[in-house]
């Protein structure tokens, strides 16, 4: 019989914005910094951390060479801690977390942290595949069975985008109307000091030199304005995707402490949410980013709950057209939906994405003290992951 998965502890750096206050951090430190909180915050002797599990999409350069152990090797927890890095493109921290809660129930590890770190400012998106290119190294699409498969495709976020806002009648006026939300939640939240207890502060480190401490959130427009998004140019010639409703470049790093009963016994801080079900899917890898949409039927038929029995989702804001299109096809109440904003106002800092939105979810269903929460990512091959905690 499998253990029961808890979160005791998530923590995340604010977010960023490109060229920002973050944009100097090495990844390895800003990961060792999110794994030090976990540690002050719970009490455990990190020796007693089983595995350490990073997500990151771009491991090269300043990211490559394992980044999680890297992160342990700059942080306090002691050299006996083993780390690994994944990536899942977008979804790669939520994959970490998904490990580390399968290692945890499984009962071969007790004490496992799932998290996240990307610095995009340092290690731009798509680095691993230009750097790669340029060192004469191929290219990831270039495999003859895939162009067997697929002839003539050129595997495009931005093409995906534009694909589910025409399959799902989204227009340009739908998607900028839900990105002006994003950023009126986002404010309304800093205003309310709701990010206050997730966000672990870090000293600035950019090119500027600036040195004071990183509170808030760098992405969020406070004069944002549905006027300024319809003057934004589409991405392609007569297309509806923007930069205004697509999510930002972001730096930052998060990470969550998973335990089973026995870890529980280890660390000095209660549960604080039981996983109750998780999955991951592959779906159509030109349209690319609709798979939140089977991978949330898939949770939530293996938690035997309806959509209407979940209290808040988080679903990254890619692009605009994703929530949308999954809200549609779940037949799910949008005032559930990323109340507190998404990545096109808070960021998408890539591999630590869904740790971040895991810290999120978890601290909003403590403020609200409400049940259940459900987070979907898409991810970049048409994969995606899917997780349904229930607060303790």
């Amino acid at each position: 019989m499998s253990n029961n998965a808890y979160i005791v502890s998530a923590v995340r750096t604010a977010g960023g914005k490109k060229n920002g206050s973050l944009s100097q951090w090495h990844p390895a430190d800003l990961g060792a910094k999110v794994l030090d909180e976990l540690i002050l915050q719970t009490g455990i002797d990190p020796a007693l951390v089983d595995d350490v599990i990073f997500g990151c999409v771009d491991q090269v350069g300043a990211q490559s060479g394992n980044v999680a152990r890297n992160a342990i090797l700059a942080s306090s927890l002691p050299e006996s801690v083993p780390g690994t890095s994944v990536d899942r493109q977008c979804g790669s921290s939520q994959q970490a977390i998904h490990f580390a809660i399968q290692a945890v129930m499984s009962g071969t590890q007790d004490v496992v942290i799932g998290g996240g770190v990307e610095i995009m400012s340092m290690v731009p998106i798509g680095a691993s595949i230009s750097d790669g290119y340029a060192a004469g190294h191929g290219l990831p699409f270039d495999s003859e069975g895939m162009k067997t498969r697929y002839p003539g495709i050129f595997f495009s976020q931005f093409t995906g985008a534009e694909m589910m806002a025409e399959k799902w009648n989204l227009s340009r006026q739908d998607l900028d109307d839900f990105a002006f939300s994003s950023h009126q939640k986002a404010i309304a939240a800093v205003e309310g000091k709701y990010f206050d207890r997730e966000i672990l502060p870090v000293q600035a480190k950019n090119a500027e030199g600036k040195s004071d401490m990183v509170f808030t959130d760098e992405g969020i427009r406070y004069d944002a304005s549905l006027e300024a998004l319809a003057g934004l140019k589409s991405v392609t010639e007569g297309g509806v995707i923007t930069a205004g409703n697509a999510s930002q470049i972001t730096d930052g790093a998060a990470a969550v402490m998973v335990c089973n009963e026995a870890g529980l016994k280890k660390v000095k801080a209660d549960p604080r949410a039981r996983i109750v079900a998780i999955s991951v899917v592959g779906d159509d890898p030109i349209m690319m980013l609709g798979g939140p949409i089977p991978a949330s039927h898939k949770v939530l038929k293996a938690a035997g709950l309806s959509i209407d029995d979940i209290d808040l989702y988080e679903v990254n804001e890619a692009f605009a057209p994703v929530p949308l299109s999954w809200a549609i096809e779940l037949k799910a109440n949008q005032d559930k939906l990323n109340v507190n904003g998404g990545a096109m106002a808070l960021g998408h800092p890539l591999g630590a994405t869904g740790a971040k939105l895991m810290t999120t979810l978890l601290h909003e269903l403590e403020r609200r003290e409400a049940r259940y929460g459900l987070q979907a990512i898409c991810e970049g091959g048409g994969t995606a992951n899917a997780t349904i905690i229930e607060r303790l």
